[in-house]
């Protein structure tokens, strides 16, 4: 005790926080919350049980530490009982060898969510040339649940290797959701959605609807970065659009609240989610069902030894429930 009282008093001075930095999103209630009053109960969540309401969102495929990173993301799902969605499919509708990269069924188990994912311009090319049931193939060989179409057109259209996309998305999703039952997860990436393409997604019969807002990985900025300098002084201004997650949540509610044309009744809300405090803010605020999503905080962790990510997950898990019980959001 007596080195605790001195620690306080030598660090007093060192721990003077202005006023302008107080989190305006809470109220603190000391009084009425106890310590293991805020774990979370399980969450039904695309058909299955989650035991904390956390995904880990799409992140790498077809690199050679993408089965390492896969391998520690599995694991970490099924110690703590978390969704999984893999990165770009891609790769494995040209070379079936890479495989043991994504095939994390056996590893993160059959009673949580799992899904493949495949982008929107691939999507369209394969069904223009009547080749989507290959699509069938890949959940199949993963043992997936479904497959979560990524819609990146600013990032394809910056990308010097990008795939043209020749018809609205919107359309291209609706054409094969009228010809497939496999579940379908819709994932933005890295821009957001502006309200007219929220609307339109959400009446689409889809199982989940997942924002990877602007405010977290910057794929528009990561394409300018591998681009050329004249490039990235044209363009540049184009990263900087898009839409956070506060405001397309706030977008999502209304919909909800005054549209009932509404099929897509769940998220996932990535981007920006930097803490569990954004986590918890967001699930606090949505009029659906919610889970979120960390991806780049997850891959700092995954790409290193297993037992930092698990530290970092439980740091996570453990400031949600203290969060849950003291803090209400305004």
């Amino acid at each position: 005790m007596e080195a605790r009282k001195k620690d306080h008093i030598n660090l007093a001075f060192l721990s003077q926080i202005s006023k302008e930095h107080a989190d305006p999103r809470f109220n603190y209630e000391p009084l009425i919350g106890y310590q293991g009053k805020g774990e979370w109960p399980e969450i039904s969540f695309l058909g299955k049980k989650l035991r904390v309401p956390m995904w880990v969102s799409s992140m790498t495929g077809g690199t050679e530490l993408a089965r390492a990173i896969n391998t520690n993301l599995a694991l970490a799902c099924r110690e703590f009982g978390m969704g999984m969605g893999l990165g770009s499919c891609r790769i494995l509708l040209d070379n079936p060898g890479h495989l043991p990269d994504f095939d994390m069924r056996e590893i993160i188990g059959n009673d949580l969510p799992f899904f493949a994912n495949i982008g929107i311009a691939q999507l369209e090319h394969m069904l223009a040339e009547g080749s989507a049931n290959k699509l069938y193939d890949l959940v199949g060989r993963l043992k997936a649940d479904g497959l979560i179409i990524h819609v990146n057109p600013m990032q394809e259209w910056l990308q010097e290797e990008g795939d043209e996309i020749s018809r609205p998305p919107v359309d291209t999703i609706q054409e094969f959701l009228e010809n497939t039952d496999m579940k379908v997860i819709v994932k933005e990436v890295g821009q957001g959605m502006g309200p007219e393409s929220i609307r339109r997604v959400l009446k689409l019969k889809i199982a989940a609807f997942e924002f990877a807002a602007f405010g977290g990985t910057n794929f528009a900025k990561i394409e300018l970065s591998r681009s050329n300098p004249q490039q990235q002084e044209l363009f540049g201004p184009l990263s900087f659009i898009g839409h956070t997650a506060e405001n397309m949540l706030s977008v999502i509610n209304e919909i909800v609240e005054n549209d009932r044309d509404v099929n897509c009744r769940q998220l996932i809300i990535s981007g920006g989610v930097n803490s569990f405090l954004d986590g918890y803010y967001y699930l606090s605020k949505s009029k659906l069902p919610a889970v979120f999503g960390q991806a780049s905080s997850f891959l700092k962790y995954a790409r290193n030894d297993y037992n930092e990510l698990k530290y970092f997950i439980e740091q996570q898990i453990e400031g949600l429930n203290f969060a849950k019980a003291y803090l209400v959001p305004r």
